[in-house]
């Protein structure tokens, strides 16, 4: 699949050797939902520099796992990376699309619209017999590359109870159908089970074919059955803690669906507070 939001292994491997392409690993060390695959040794994209997503562009200073960060972290970790105005970012991570697709949301949500998904990701390029390495690409010169953050990228509880009570927006949730229904214990210690009262379950496998999603053909047929066809219904994405939810989020997009917000907290946030409803 080709669009502005994805790149084929095709794609990358006749674009990157040019210069304005930089290759990003979003991987994450934590794996939740599915089995994780293995690399051993640990092997990378020719070309890769590290995103380090649960570090650098997550918010570690607050309780909530996996935080949206702040525009500074943002800005640093970019200018670090040497990422110039005019790059195309192409983000992948170990999984095929697991963790990339979150990166990609931050990145978009920062202002920068020049980040793309490599679809299948390390898994697919491998698969293909393509070349990797077990290094880094060496550093390069700092940029000065600034980020120009967005306010309606993410969704806070208060919004997400209107459209819980209200059907102000659909809300999908990527988490497994047990934990959707509370039929097993939630991986966080002290969390309640069951989910968002009028919650759709939609788990994140679903819009995925192999390492790589589904055909937009496929997911145009998927979320219209679960929303309807008006492709401006607005749509809130959440799941554990706002990782996976943005699997989701991007098939949305590649359905179709441009009003499409994260729940940032997730179930991380509202499993935790006795004071919101769960059904």
């Amino acid at each position: 699949m080709q669009s502005n939001i994805l790149v084929s292994t095709e794609w990358l491997a006749a674009h990157s050797g040019q210069p304005q392409v930089k290759i990003l690993d979003a991987s994450m060390a934590k794996v939740v939902g599915k089995e994780p695959i293995i690399y051993d040794p640990q092997v990378y994209l020719p070309g890769t520099q590290l995103v380090q997503l649960e570090t650098a562009l997550t918010d570690t200073t607050k309780s909530q796992p996996n935080a949206f960060p702040t525009a500074a972290q943002v800005t640093a970790k970019l200018q670090q990376l040497g990422i110039e105005p005019g790059d195309t970012m192409v983000l992948y991570d170990n999984q095929g699309i697991y963790s990339a697709p979150r990166a990609w949301v931050v990145l978009q949500a920062m202002g920068f619209h020049n980040s793309v998904i490599l679809d299948g990701g390390l898994p697919q390029w491998c698969a293909e017999g393509r070349s990797t390495t077990t290094t880094i690409a060496p550093s390069r010169a700092p940029s000065k590359l600034q980020a120009n953050p967005t306010s309606d990228s993410c969704v806070v509880w208060q919004q997400v109870l209107q459209a819980a009570t209200q059907g102000s927006s659909a809300i999908l949730d990527a988490r497994s159908q047990d934990r959707f229904y509370g039929r097993k214990a939630e991986p966080r210690k002290g969390m309640r089970a069951g989910h968002i009262p009028n919650a759709i379950s939609l788990p994140f496998a679903s819009v995925l074919d192999g390492h790589c999603y589904k055909s937009a053909e496929e997911l145009q047929k998927l979320f219209a059955e679960l929303l309807g066809e008006d492709k401006e219904r607005a749509i809130i994405t959440t799941c554990g803690s706002g990782i996976t939810a943005c699997i989701l989020l991007v098939a949305a997009r590649l359905a179709g669906y441009q009003n499409v917000r994260l729940y940032d907290g997730s179930w991380a946030e509202w499993g935790a507070r006795t004071d919101l409803p769960i059904a």
